[in-house]
């Protein structure tokens, strides 16, 4: 939950590095959230937004992606600076299946190990009461 947080404490910083456990603990909380976003509009009975062949949108889960948006894109981009690509690869998604499977490539590979043009190591960097010391 900590990397969620983290993740929205840092939703307007498109700058820096995010290490794989960052981004993929922000995805998976991202899940959970959306699944009780779509449950509560279910159980509310909340105005539907819109409806595709296999489900409605509700207005919970319209709001929760809103917020989210920014914080994913943003997560997303310093994830791409760990690997050593530009926030622009982001892009990619675009291209119908091939940029999905590309993306998810990307965002399962390493990063860099030391510095690179976006900043400092995320792995080499320790959290002690809030305070980042560099190992």
């Amino acid at each position: 939950m900590q990397w969620y947080i983290k993740c929205f404490k840092n939703y307007t910083n498109f700058n820096g590095r995010a290490r794989r456990k960052e981004y993929w603990m922000f995805i998976l909380f991202n899940i959970i959230f959306s699944i009780l976003a779509t449950i509560l509009d279910s159980v509310l009975d909340t105005p539907v937004i819109t409806r595709t062949f296999y489900r409605e949108t509700g207005i919970i889960y319209i709001l929760y992606s809103f917020i989210i948006f920014i914080p994913s894109l943003a997560v997303t981009v310093r994830r791409l600076h760990d690997i050593g690509k530009s926030g622009w690869w982001y892009f990619i998604i675009f291209i119908p299946l091939v940029g999905a499977i590309w993306m998810l490539i990307l965002m399962c590979t390493e990063g860099q190990c030391g510095d690179n043009l976006y900043g400092p190591d995320p792995k080499n960097t320790v959290t002690l009461n809030n305070s980042f010391i560099t190992e």
